[in-house]
């Protein structure tokens, strides 16, 4: 069988489409497995990193409204239709499987119109302007959250989970702990806003530093790659101070050693890093991004503080001050620390990838 993949744009989008990749793949080792992608995205560091064959379409979004602009990404739409044409000619797959983003559309679309199956796999609870589209030709569409069922006018949702690496259910967290140092008694925090970064808890976690001298958790604070160097002169320029049991990344490629080691999480509010918090039973605070499509973070993040696994902050309510409040308030109580990781525990769904590649097999069957 020959199967085609296409999502990008955020991790949230990548890591999805890699575990179904590998779940393929472990079921039909003589199958053909081809990812569409951008060409600079950071799909495609991601997926030639897993070894995965990699072809590109050029689209820079959908068209939203008539201007300049969107005639402009309308041109470029033009060009991803006629490159997602050539790679469906030659690749011709048995089905197209979609996770999201803009850079999925020209190959479903395209695929839905010649007749390929194709399948979809929303992430969110809000789902994707790109998904809603190709979902009323579908043959199968997973969710995540029981709130995304409403919001598609399609019969053929299936609650799966979002799919991520069987590593996160299987890791054991008194040795991560111990290869990165962190002491019995000491609480981990890591802190992170997705893939590329969160300018809000940046801001928070540089107020925190600054302010709490005597800091007495052990934090670990990815800022994102294209935000790592301002962080750093932020803390310069005003003279701070980083001290030992601080640590400062832009990226890591170890994040489920990380996560699994934590005892709290600070993050943004992407599906997939809530599925691998979920995974791991580890308490968290969201801080939904504000400017994601549809606003579709804080729907996650709501669905976690109903379930009673996360404390959430807006964006525009997120201060140093009641971040760190909020951590004293999490970290100081191990009753409250249990119930929210038992919460979030509930959440996760370990079989999601399996129950994803069970019905692709049942569609191209």
């Amino acid at each position: 069988m020959k199967y085609l993949i296409s999502g990008g744009g955020t991790g949230g989008h990548i890591y999805p489409a890699l575990a179904i990749l590998d779940e393929l793949k472990k079921r039909d080792p003589e199958g053909e497995f081809l990812y569409v992608g951008t060409p600079q995205g950071l799909e495609k560091e991601l997926t030639t990193r897993a070894g995965y064959k990699y072809e590109t379409v050029r689209v820079k979004g959908l068209p939203r409204s008539i201007n300049l602009d969107s005639f402009k990404i309308g041109v470029e739409l033009l060009k991803g239709l006629y490159d997602a044409n050539k790679i469906l000619k030659k690749f011709k797959p048995d089905i197209v499987i979609g996770t999201g983003g803009y850079v999925a559309f020209p190959v479903l679309f395209l695929a839905q119109q010649k007749g390929i199956k194709t399948i979809l796999q929303e992430s969110n609870a809000f789902p994707g302007k790109v998904n809603r589209i190709l979902a009323k030709k579908a043959n199968g569409i997973a969710i995540s959250f029981e709130e995304a069922k409403n919001r598609f006018t399609s019969s053929n949702c299936f609650m799966a989970g979002n799919p991520i690496r069987k590593d996160f259910f299987t890791v054991n967290k008194i040795d991560l702990r111990k290869e990165i140092g962190v002491k019995e008694n000491e609480k981990l925090i890591l802190s992170f806003g997705g893939s590329g970064g969160q300018e809000s808890i940046n801001n928070a976690i540089i107020g925190i530093i600054e302010a709490s001298k005597d800091f007495k958790y052990r934090l670990i604070h990815i800022t994102g790659r294209s935000h790592y160097d301002e962080f750093m002169k932020v803390l310069n320029d005003r003279k701070i101070t980083i001290n030992e049991n601080i640590k400062i990344m832009d990226y890591s490629h170890e994040m489920i050693n990380l996560l699994a080691s934590s005892d709290l999480a600070i993050l943004s509010s992407s599906a997939i890093s809530l599925a691998e918090v979920s995974a791991l039973g580890i308490p968290s605070i969201l801080v939904p991004k504000a400017y994601t499509a549809d606003n579709h973070q804080e729907y996650n993040a709501r669905a976690f503080e109903k379930a009673g696994a996360s404390r959430v902050f807006l964006e525009d309510e997120l201060t140093s001050e009641n971040l760190l409040g909020t951590i004293i308030d999490i970290l100081e109580n191990e009753t409250k620390m249990k119930k929210m990781g038992e919460c979030a525990k509930i959440l996760s769904k370990p079989n999601s990838t399996e129950i994803i590649v069970d019905k692709i097999f049942s569609i191209i069957k």
